[in-house]
């Protein structure tokens, strides 16, 4: 039985030190600016995402394509993009890690984690 307890423990530091590895973003505010998405981060650095970048990168599975259990991945029909694809009509949070954004044709199931919208930043200059 103390075997068991230490492993328990072993298990318990070893996921808390990874969890202190993990770099997590936390917003503070966002806006939608001309065809910016500006974000300001609780670290105070802020980021410009131009909409076509944000699109382009929707990590929804119909546009990112989604794995199954054995690892094959599976594309969606991906539909063409016009002008009005382009065009973010609306953000919406989802819980305290991610945002959901709404475009010009009706596309809006792509849940963009606070992780990724940091990246695409860093992307953007």
């Amino acid at each position: 039985m103390v075997s068991i307890e230490r492993r328990k423990f072993n298990c318990w530091q070893r996921a808390k030190q990874e969890s202190e590895t993990v770099t997590s973003a936390s917003l503070d505010k966002y806006e939608i600016v001309n065809d910016l998405l500006v974000i300001k981060w609780e670290d105070e650095e802020e980021s410009y995402i131009p909409f076509e970048t944000l699109r382009n990168n929707c990590p929804c599975a119909e546009c990112k394509g989604e794995t199954d259990a054995l690892g094959n991945l599976y594309m969606g029909q991906g539909e063409p993009k016009s002008e009005t694809s382009y065009k973010l009509l609306s953000v919406e949070p989802v819980g305290h890690y991610a945002l959901q954004l709404k475009w010009g044709d009706g596309h809006d199931s792509g849940i963009y984690l606070f992780e990724q919208l940091k990246e695409l930043g860093n992307l953007s200059g």
